[in-house]
């Protein structure tokens, strides 16, 4: 038996606990964690006294402080306290990593049998260095010491100079520091589990020690000793299930020898069975003395301590104590301990619960034993699903998966709905676990059908239940993301294309597929395909990643198998579905996958020719822009230079646009000649141009000479307006394509000068067209001459003649003050623009369709903008006209907040100091467009708290650079107080001006300002204030309340009374100053925002008091007394330290700047500015 030292242990499992959450006991009903409440525990053992030495009367354990004072060097303890003279050999060993943990282990053992004292010190001063002290602890502190009071020694000599220590780096030696750490403890329980673990000594004083270090208050003690207590503790679990499985052989072979006949039975056997019998007994007794240490000592305060870690670490160990000694832990009494930490708020904890819970779940033994806990917690399981952290999302599918799996009733219909619309989050991991949810509990046609059933049936089975769900859930349109989220675990069926095929091509009325049915299978097609022939995820799920060679050559396999299966196929599903637009539209998708020279290697030109008739047919039929895109593309695909039966495609396309010309020449002349057009004849021509404006996109159609009709019914709608809008926006689209088609065939070199001519005649047209189209009454044609203009504009912008094409610079084209004012009202009118959000509409009544148009509205929106924001940043518009997007950062954040931040983020990298006079020259324009609306009283007006904001968001982009930024922002400063105190017509003498409020928007980049340019910016400001206003009489306080603000902004803090030193300079102590006993003047707030309660202009103590003596002028808080030799002072140099001023306010600092010289700071000159 250990005799268990509970004197060594005093004060480290009552009372509330250092580091835990909450006290020691438990709110009733939610935790019982004292020990008092833990009689439910297997372990029921008491800790025996001791008998190697009696108790000592040491004080009791208390909050020990992490910074005591220094002992003196006569105190009691003088002779027990040391540091660590040299290296703990355990520590080098396993930090190095050279030498194998197992032959460490057996020269530690080696030593401690040899002197057990001198290696058990050296296991413990191991683990006091994996703690990151350099204190040890000596044999005499080890015999005359409390362990509480050894901790107190070794918290002294802590050094917390760093927060630091080996289990909190995460680098790589490190990180396998602490794997050596957890390898040596579990090692050094196994190779003394059968003899030393008994001795009555190491485990009883090694165990102590670590329970009362994970009671100190240094979290480096806390956070090592925990980890050491846990991993010895699930080392002595594994020695426990070894002790009963040798108790069991023992009874085995007791009961065996016993049945005998009395003839046979082996008296001496039998004893000596007995005696081993009872050898387990006393051993198990011991080790269920030392886990219920262990557990009641450590586990039950550090899992709900304060730091995260140290709660993992206790879940972490809890969930193996559980899967290995399933008859002693696996009980509701510890259970408990992982049913309340999944509500911990730290998502590292909760994800070593659901991992812990993994492990129970993933068998059939053990799940059955938890049936109680699952009724218990099963609600909580099920809503993580929707955890804000996706790695503990997709652990908690996971976990219901094993569930569904090894507890068949255990989840309802109800639970398992809200798993099934994970399967298309935009997190593949998460989407992934959710399809192997899905597909174990719906999908998997093996749970109900017999072991001789076919595959063909099986996966016809398995369609059948993916289309009823796909329709039935009524949550998500997007077959893609489904198909991919099951990909992983049902990527054969999916890939079976026959079976698919042949679904939709039957025509039984009793087996055949509904048309809703056709529809989603069709889809489903459509996106298993694309999904085998590019390997990626769809758009929106992951960026894509660079396939591997043996990945690409599994793609051309797919591939290559996929078109030998659906050629014969093809040309009879779009004979079926070419008149419905939502299922030719894939179909045709399909066809783009397929590797097209298998047509010809194959000789199969019968089925290209089948499918090229079914193009044609769905080109002549359908208008809807998806189908003809689809077409366009595939047939792009079938005209490929490089294919061997390009000529086939070519004949087509060739038929096509002869056809189209035709007819639209023709439409034209009659619309041209004609005083009005009927609805008909308008619908065919819109329908005409459209099918040209999309194979326009993919195909050169220049040949077919569209370029002279476009332009006269252009000419016709600027001229009289009656060309209707659906013909005139795809007109506007095919003119752009003709231009773009006939650029991008011009030579490299040698261009001929007609061409060039007559393409910059063209492009001269068109731009003047277009200019006309921006003031159409029709929105949609204003959006797409908006659109048309600013992709041209950026194609023929200023970088034209690059890289070897300076023939191309007289095609150049750059836009005249018209129109770049006209693009910034365009902006203004349809794209900055209130609009309501998806709450609003759900509000007032409105259905899902309207907030799905509004998001489409958004998208169109956002497409307005970005091309504005090119021109800008590829140098076609001048930096300036940002302006007119950047004062809208803050009021459409959430619309277009990333594509303003990249703006500005780019336009920075072109001109920093015009960057930076166009985020002034965009405050200056609000603060400007807000006098007009509200007039001289702004400040009250609802919208100048947004300015100060958007001044803010400014100052964030100069905070990171701050010496880099320095000229930038004394630039913003120095313009922005001269825009304050611009005068105005028919300003009155004495009163404020009206740009006055802008000191406090100007306040909000005075925090990024270097302490020594603060000075030069107040002797700036009171040199402008004076030149501008002169000695102003005092009147209503209130209306320079800006200036007081911006003043106080701009002093360094610890002037402001704070007693902290401005950001990038070092603090100062303040010697102590006498009182003054005048009247106290007004201190100036340091901070760069409005004080609450607004303060009076800063007044001479002169003029409080009524002196005769003459009044100082209104702004004399820094005058200085030379100003003029402050701006001239060849002296004064860039960088230099210098002191701020303080004179005015009650303190020395206006004499004291007169002997200097009269300087009030050195800092970068203001003639620089």
């Amino acid at each position: 038996m250990v005799p268990w030292c509970s004197s060594r242990i005093q004060g480290s499992s009552s009372g509330s606990t250092p580091g835990s959450v909450g006290p020691s006991s438990a709110p009733s009903g939610t935790s019982d964690t004292a020990s008092g409440d833990d009689s439910s525990s297997d372990f029921e053992a008491t800790l025996r006294p001791c008998g190697k030495r009696g108790p000592q009367q040491g004080p009791k354990h208390s909050h020990v402080r992490k910074r005591p004072r220094a002992m003196e060097p006569n105190g009691d303890c003088s002779s027990t306290s040391t540091v660590n003279p040299e290296p703990n050999t355990l520590f080098e060993a396993i930090k190095s990593a050279k030498i194998a943990v197992e032959t460490v282990v057996d020269d530690w053992l080696e030593a401690y049998k040899q002197d057990r004292e001198a290696g058990f010190l050296e296991l413990i001063n191991f683990i006091v260095c994996s703690c990151g002290c350099q204190g040890v602890v000596t044999p005499i502190m080890f015999r005359d010491l409390q362990n509480s009071e050894i901790i107190q020694q070794l918290t002294e000599q802590f050094k917390e100079d760093s927060s630091e220590y080996p289990l909190s780096l995460n680098t790589r030696p490190w990180r396998q520091f602490r794997a050596g750490f957890c390898e040596l403890l579990t090692a050094v329980v196994q190779r003394c589990q059968y003899s030393i673990i008994y001795d009555e000594f190491l485990m009883g004083s090694l165990i102590s020690f670590l329970i009362s270090l994970t009671d100190s208050q240094v979290r480096a003690f806390r956070h090592t000793s925990t980890l050491a207590a846990m991993k010895v503790m699930s080392a002595l679990v594994k020695v426990a299930l070894d002790v009963s499985v040798h108790q069991e052989n023992n009874l085995r072979q007791y009961e065996a020898e016993r049945s005998k006949g009395p003839g046979r039975r082996a008296t001496e056997k039998l004893e000596a069975l007995m005696v081993k019998r009872g050898e387990l007994r006393e051993q198990q007794e011991e080790i269920e003395n030392m886990m219920n240490a262990v557990f009641k000592g450590v586990f039950v305060h550090r899992y709900r301590d304060v730091v995260p870690d140290i709660r993992a670490i206790c879940m972490e160990e809890l969930g193996t104590w559980m899967k290995t000694y399933v008859a002693s832990f696996l009980t509701d009494s510890y259970l408990k301990y992982i049913g309340w930490t999944l509500y911990d708020k730290q998502w590292e904890v909760r994800l070593q619960c659901v991992k812990a819970l993994q492990g129970l779940y993933g068998h059939r033994d053990t799940a059955a034993h938890m049936e109680l806990f699952t009724r218990r917690f099963k609600t909580r399981m099920v809503s993580m699903v929707l955890d804000k952290e996706l790695s503990v999302a997709v652990e908690v599918v996971k976990l219901l998966t094993l569930m569904l799996e090894n507890m068949e009733e255990a989840l309802t219909d109800e639970d398992c709905q809200s798993v099934y619309p994970v399967v298309f989050a935009s997190n593949r991991p998460l989407a992934t676990a959710a399809g192997i949810f899905l597909y174990r509990r719906l999908l998997d046609p093996q749970q109900g059908a017999s072991m001789d059933s076919s595959h063909d049936r099986d996966n016809r089975t398995f369609f059948q239940a993916l289309l009823t769900f796909f329709i039935e859930i009524e949550l998500h349109e997007h077959a893609a993301y489904l198909v991919d989220s099951l990909w992983d675990c049902a990527g054969p069926r999916l890939r079976d294309w026959e079976t698919i095929s042949a679904l939709l091509l039957e025509e039984s009325p009793a087996e055949g597929l509904g048309d809703q049915q056709e529809k989603a299978l069709v889809e489903i097609l459509a996106a298993s395909v694309v999904q085998a022939a590019e390997g990626q995820p769809p758009v929106g799920r992951e960026p894509a990643k660079k396939p591997s060679s043996r990945e690409r050559k599994a793609q051309m396999e797919e591939r290559i198998r996929l078109t030998h299966c659906l050629i014969p196929a093809l040309p009879k599903l779009l004979g079926k579905f070419s008149a419905d637009a939502e299922k030719a539209a894939p179909l045709l998708e399909v066809l783009c996958c397929f590797d097209l020279s298998i047509y010809c290697t194959g000789r199969l030109e019968k089925h290209l020719e089948l499918v090229l008739e079914q193009l044609e047919e769905v080109v002549q039929k359908h208008t809807e822009q998806t189908v003809l895109e689809a077409a366009s593309r595939a047939l792009h695909a079938l005209c490929d230079p490089e294919l061997a039966l390009q000529r086939h495609g070519d004949r087509v396309r060739s038929r096509l646009a002869d056809q189209l010309a035709d007819k639209f020449n023709q439409e034209v002349t009659e619309m041209l000649q004609a005083s009005s057009l009927d609805e008909e004849e308008v619908y065919s021509m819109a329908a005409t141009l459209k099918r040209i404006s999309i194979l326009f996109n993919a195909h050169d159609l220049t040949p077919w000479q569209l370029f002279d009709p476009c332009t006269q019914l252009l000419q016709r709608a600027v001229d009289t307006g009656e060309v209707p809008p659906q013909v005139l926006v795809p007109t506007i689209t095919c003119f752009y394509f003709h231009i773009l088609w006939e650029l991008s065939c011009l030579p490299s070199t040698g261009v001929p000068e007609e061409q060039l001519q007559s393409l910059k005649t063209k492009v001269i047209t068109f731009y003047s067209l277009c200019h006309s189209c921006l003031s159409d009454v029709d929105a949609g044609v204003r959006e797409q001459a908006f659109r048309v203009l600013s992709d041209l504009l950026l194609v023929l912008g200023p970088r034209l003649p690059e890289d070897g094409r300076e023939e191309l610079a007289p095609l150049v084209l750059r836009p005249d003050a018209e129109l770049q004012s006209q693009l910034a009202a365009f902006l203004m009118d349809h794209v900055f623009y209130p609009a309501c959000s998806h709450e609003e509409l759900l509000a007032t009544g409105k259905s899902l369709e309207d907030s799905e148009s509004r998001i489409e509205e958004l998208h169109r929106r956002r497409v307005l903008l970005a091309g504005f924001c090119k021109l800008i940043i590829y140098g076609v518009l001048e930096l300036s006209a940002a302006s007119d997007v950047f004062k809208h950062y803050t009021k459409f954040y959430s619309d277009y907040g990333d594509i303003i931040k990249e703006t500005l983020n780019l336009t920075r990298q072109i001109d920093r100091q015009e960057w930076a006079r166009t985020l002034l020259l965009s405050l200056q324009q609000l603060m400007t467009e807000l006098l007009h609306q509200e007039g001289p009283n702004v400040r009250m007006a609802e919208a100048f708290p947004g300015i100060r904001d958007l001044a803010r968001r400014f100052s964030l982009f100069f905070s990171l650079h701050q010496l880099r930024s320095r000229p930038l922002l004394l630039n913003i400063h120095r313009e922005g107080i001269l825009f304050a105190f611009q005068k105005t017509p028919g300003s009155e003498p004495g009163l404020p001006p009206l740009n006055l409020p802008f000191l406090e928007v100007l306040s909000e980049f005075s925090s990024c300002v270097l302490r020594p340019d603060k000075a030069l910016l107040l002797t700036y400001l009171d040199k402008v204030s004076r030149e501008q206003l002169g000695v102003l009489a005092p009147g209503d306080t209130g209306q320079w309340q800006p200036l007081v603000t911006y003043r106080n902004s701009l002093q360094p803090q610890d002037e402001g009374g704070t007693g902290e030193s401005s950001r990038g300079a070092a603090p100062t102590p303040h010697p102590t100053k006498r009182p003054r006993l005048e009247a106290p003047s007004q201190v100036p707030d340091s901070s760069p925002l409005p004080s609450t309660h607004p303060s009076s202009p800063a007044l001479t103590s002169t003029m409080l008091r009524g002196d005769p003596r003459p009044p100082r002028p209104l702004f004399s808080g820094s005058i200085l007394s030379s100003p003029r030799q402050q701006l001239h002072d060849p002296g004064v140099q860039s960088g230099d330290a210098l002191q701020p001023d303080g004179g005015g306010r009650g303190r020395a600092g206006g004499r004291a700047e007169r002997r200097r010289g009269g300087r009030g700071g050195q800092g970068l000159p203001l003639g620089r500015l």
